[in-house]
């Protein structure tokens, strides 16, 4: 199944669940030219001006990774989509980039090494390669879901060992606490889990199953 067949254009909301940019960071990295949805419409101000492509949401899922988990910096950021300019839109979906020091590092097929961008420095280091597997699965998934659903909590026969889920997925209710217990907050599970909703996660933190 093509990916064009499940959902052709995601919403602010969608958007921010599936990748982990924040809607404020979406906003701004749009105001200031960083990152420009590729469906937006010329009046920002109507709603649902903001609409994303499947390859945007492959591009932040890669951003959300080095800015907020990574904490590279957005003025490094910006240095490097300047200097990576010729590689066009597909720089931060197709390209293989790593992180080191805080620094984003670009696989030069032409010498087959890794360079820091900026400076061009060889890195000898094996570096973290940023993975933006799964995202389609979660679209899909998200898709799919009964909207009437949302914020509960069920069990059913032959999932999760009978213990209670997530109504409509597969998230047992445990594995939610478990983060809460863990001391992520709400945002934080929902990056974990992104196709549940704040309701969602929630109704599993409050879920009593002795009750």
């Amino acid at each position: 199944m093509s990916i064009s067949s499940v959902i052709a254009a995601f919403t602010e909301d969608q958007t921010e669940r599936l990748t982990g940019v924040s809607k404020r960071q979406l906003r701004d990295w749009d105001n200031t030219d960083f990152f420009v949805p590729s469906l937006a419409f010329e009046d920002r101000r109507a709603k649902f001006s903001r609409l994303y492509s499947f390859r945007d949401l492959v591009s932040l899922k890669v951003l959300n990774a080095l800015r907020n988990d990574a904490n590279v910096t957005l003025t490094h950021l910006r240095e490097v989509k300047a200097k990576l300019a010729h590689l066009g839109d597909d720089l931060w979906a197709k390209t293989t980039l790593y992180v080191l020091n805080r620094k984003v590092i670009f696989h030069n097929p032409e010498g087959e090494v890794r360079e820091e961008v900026i400076s061009g420095q060889a890195i000898l280091e094996i570096p973290l390669q940023v993975v933006t597997s799964g995202i389609e699965d979660a679209v899909i998934a998200m898709r799919h879901r009964d909207v009437s659903k949302i914020g509960k909590i069920e069990k059913q026969k032959n999932i999760a060992h009978n213990k209670p889920v997530v109504a409509g997925t597969r998230i047992p209710v445990h594995s939610v606490k478990a983060f809460a217990e863990a001391g992520y907050s709400v945002a934080q599970i929902r990056n974990e889990y992104p196709t549940l909703t704040d309701d969602d996660i929630r109704a599993a933190i409050d879920y009593d199953e002795a009750a």
